[in-house]
């Protein structure tokens, strides 16, 4: 790796008008490519330099923090596609932690000592650099577990970037037991640098460019214009949108869920897919957390005739707004007129409500994540 890789690939996005010059997210990519150029020191050379080396110490990482749209997870993208590493890993952090809980139990069952060292140090044999996107902690198994499986992650010679939209501070800010988290982020302070990215720009909103996020009736205007939202938010090229990536994510209960269209935080499904399927809260939620845009089409007029999807509809619509998603619809009717009559209407009004709310200015300025702990 040549050295200024990651501002080089930052400047060629901005030389080709992908992006806008940006001064803060400038100095994020100065300060990556420092990480990358310590990860690429050279390792002792002949037998007796590398039995006499002392283990050298791990990078010292990065934590990321800023508002929604901001740019982070771009800028990480950047970095871990041009760290010379050749074993890295690039994961959810959501996802990090069910694995890590899958592993834990598996540890539990094979030995019922401490499980945390070994599954340290299953992650630090498949990666001396792990990066994460979009860290929080909203409950308390994770809260009680985090400290020491990083601290020996971070021992054993793993390097850890990780964004977030929030300072370590904030991290399971009123959350249960709270006091035993307090060591997690003394250790962040201590072992990452925090980096804040908090620019006045909001890139997510603006490449929206005040583009409606409801759409009626379904059909051809409506595809296209929503298609041209996903377009916008991932930087895919039109011309290839045949090719837009999908990709199957787990589902806490140890199920998976295939999305069809899934790209840079931002997911396309169907209601038919979604609603009509035998779905259910979990499967909501998996999506909620991981995504911090659902692109949603297909959405019918809804009655006591098939109240099980509207039931379903209301579910997943609670998980995004509770997560604080984004929301964009195609549907056949306009909100007042999406279940008009029968038993049932009274209770979808607050669903109707929700998603009033969450075509606002003010919701969509919300950065993404569990609203509550």
């Amino acid at each position: 790796m040549s050295a200024g890789a990651v501002r080089a690939a930052y400047g060629g996005l901005v030389a080709r008008a992908e992006l806008r010059a940006d001064a803060e997210q400038a100095g994020v990519a100065a300060r990556l490519d420092a990480l990358a150029t310590a990860l690429a020191r050279p390792k002792p050379q002949g037998l007796f330099a590398r039995l006499l080396a002392r283990p050298p110490a791990p990078a010292r990482g990065v934590y990321l923090w800023g508002g929604v749209g901001r740019g982070k997870s771009m800028l990480m993208d950047l970095f871990f596609a041009h760290a010379p590493v050749h074993r890295k890993t690039r994961i959810h952090f959501h996802e990090f932690m069910l694995e890590t809980h899958a592993r834990l139990h598996a540890a539990r069952q094979a030995d019922p000592g401490d499980p945390i060292p070994a599954v340290a140090a299953q992650w630090a044999a498949g990666a001396r650099l792990l990066c994460f996107d979009e860290m929080q902690v909203t409950n308390v198994a994770d809260a009680m577990i985090l400290s020491r499986l990083f601290t020996t992650l971070l021992d054993g010679g793993t390097t850890v970037v990780a964004t977030s939209n929030r300072p370590p501070e904030d991290l399971y800010k009123d959350g249960l037991n709270r006091q035993l988290f307090l060591p997690f982020i003394a250790l962040l302070r201590a072992r990452l640098d925090v980096v804040g990215l908090n620019g006045p720009t909001d890139y997510r909103l603006q490449r929206l460019g005040g583009m409606p996020t409801y759409y009626t009736p379904n059909g051809a205007a409506a595809t296209a214009a929503l298609a041209e939202a996903f377009f916008r938010l991932t930087d895919f090229p039109v011309e290839d949108r045949a090719n837009v990536p999908s990709e199957t994510i787990p589902v806490p209960g140890g199920r998976t869920l295939f999305v069809p269209k899934s790209l840079k935080g931002v997911c396309v499904f169907s209601f038919a897919r979604l609603c009509r399927q035998p779905l259910g809260a979990a499967d909501y939620l998996a999506v909620a957390r991981r995504y911090h845009t659902v692109i949603l089409v297909g959405v019918p007029v809804m009655g006591p005739e098939n109240r099980n999807e509207a039931a379903r509809f209301v579910t997943l619509v609670d998980a995004l707004y509770e997560h604080r998603c984004k929301l964009l619809v195609a549907a056949d009717a306009a909100l007042d007129a999406l279940y008009p009559a029968g038993d049932g209407r009274f209770e979808f009004a607050r669903t109707s409500s929700r998603l009033m709310e969450m075509q606002s200015e003010s919701y969509l300025a919300l950065g993404h994540g569990a609203a509550t702990v």
